[in-house]
């Protein structure tokens, strides 16, 4: 995505690092970058905007849940996966998902 006007700080830098920003996971300076970014370009901002309306409805439906280390690891290796454009596979990332016998007749 990018809104066609030239920036700094291009959109498709902005948005990939979108989440980092929203969790407060990049120094001050790439922050600020950001910041500024979102001054200049309405797209972006909107899209930040959704971006942290989900974070919060999420949180509040689902904060108190506590994430499995090993589930967290599998899901972050898939986003870096997918940001690093690699192909990923289509399987189950579940971990430890309890087992249902089939029903016997």
């Amino acid at each position: 995505m990018s809104c066609g006007e030239p920036h700094e700080t291009d959109c498709s830098e902005v948005l990939d690092h979108l989440y980092e920003f929203l969790d407060h996971e990049m120094p001050d300076s790439d922050c600020t970058k950001f910041e500024v970014h979102f001054e200049e370009c309405s797209p972006c901002l909107e899209k930040y905007g959704l971006e942290q309306a989900v974070k919060k409805l999420v949180k509040r439906c689902c904060g108190s849940d506590d994430v499995p280390t090993d589930l967290r690891a599998k899901v972050m290796g898939r986003i870096d996966l997918i940001r690093g454009g690699h192909l990923v596979p289509d399987q189950d990332i579940t971990v430890n998902a309890p087992t249902t016998p089939a029903p016997q007749e």
